[in-house]
């Protein structure tokens, strides 16, 4: 069970500016953070009671302190269900409101495919290709076109976006522009920062879905080879990298069903939103590659954010190298 009076110890390799404004910052943002956890359907009772200061603002700070005069990109790594995306909205919240820099939080889903380009791909390498999420299913010439727009500051950038619900893109004119350069740059996804496996590690399946449906092992072998490549030049953008650790990868499917609860009831009925079955085969796609990542990326990242059964962050662990 979750202490509401427990505290978050910052790691010592980490030094925190500005601590003397945690408490105003919070008092700053205290409305908006608890209008948001409403919207979000998340129990501010069920939160550690001094989540901001403890937290979320020592983050941001921390965030802020890594920015200079170029936009600085943070890869956000997390297994599906992680809790990612909430993340990247109170940081967002609290970095523009607290200290007044400007942020612009995009995920790696919103670079996906086209329905149709990923049929076309289903069609011509192998038919698990029509699901989205794995490597190879996301644009990556746009993703990079995106941050090189981003760091060179323009203004009037598109913000692709992804309609999960419907299973597509966003039409291009529903995309959100930004209309002035930005000081943060948050880019969250499942596979974000992640390295490819060597060839011997995919001879074996790990689930139903690759023995039944990839016993040849070639779309294993496709994503592989997409991540080694044009992924590593995408993750290469980014400057800093934060893992949310989940404590083991069968909380994958209990979260993300979690996910797709809330999604039903955003837009009701719709197709898109998938039944516990469907999730269950749906992460079956990504359980290769989340669990090379729980394997590794904790020693690699620059910030890991433990997270228990609860799905709360307990622990926070830090490259000795981080500042």
């Amino acid at each position: 069970m979750n202490n509401r009076n427990e505290t978050i110890q910052w790691p010592q390799a980490i030094t925190l500016e500005r601590r003397d404004d945690f408490d105003e910052i919070a008092k700053m943002v205290s409305t908006k953070f608890d209008n948001f956890l409403s919207k979000a359907c998340i129990d501010n009772s069920s939160l550690p009671e001094n989540i901001l200061t403890d937290l979320y603002i020592p983050l941001s700070a921390w965030l802020v302190q890594q920015h200079n005069d170029q936009p600085l990109i943070v890869g956000i790594n997390g297994a599906q269900g992680s809790g990612k995306s909430t993340l990247c909205e109170i940081l967002q919240l609290i970095i523009e409101q607290g200290f007044e820099k400007r942020v612009a939080t995009l995920s790696i889903d919103d670079l996906y495919l086209t329905h149709e380009q990923r049929k076309t791909l289903a069609e011509t390498v192998h038919p698990l290709l029509q699901t989205r999420g794995v490597p190879g299913t996301h644009d990556l010439a746009l993703g990079l076109s995106l941050f090189e727009q981003l760091q060179s500051s323009e203004s009037q950038i598109a913000l692709p976006r992804f309609n999960k619900a419907i299973d597509d893109r966003t039409p291009v004119e529903q995309w959100p522009i930004l209309t002035q350069a930005v000081d943060i740059v948050l880019f969250e996804g499942w596979c974000v920062g992640s390295l490819p496996q060597q060839d011997s590690a995919l001879s074996q399946a790990i689930n139903s879905l690759e023995s039944d449906e990839d016993s040849e092992g070639r779309w294993r072998h496709y994503v592989n080879d997409q991540l080694a490549n044009g992924y590593q030049t995408l993750f290469d953008k980014i400057d800093l990298l934060i893992m949310l650790e989940i404590p083991a990868m069968e909380k994958v499917f209990e979260w993300r069903s979690l996910q797709e609860q809330k999604l039903a009831a955003t837009h009701g009925e719709q197709s898109g939103v998938m039944t516990a079955e469907q999730v269950a085969r749906f992460v079956m796609h990504y359980e290769r590659i989340t669990r090379a990542n729980l394997a590794e990326m904790p020693d690699r990242a620059d910030l890991v954010l433990k997270l228990n059964d609860d799905h709360q962050i307990y622990e926070i662990k830090a490259k000795a190298v981080a500042s």
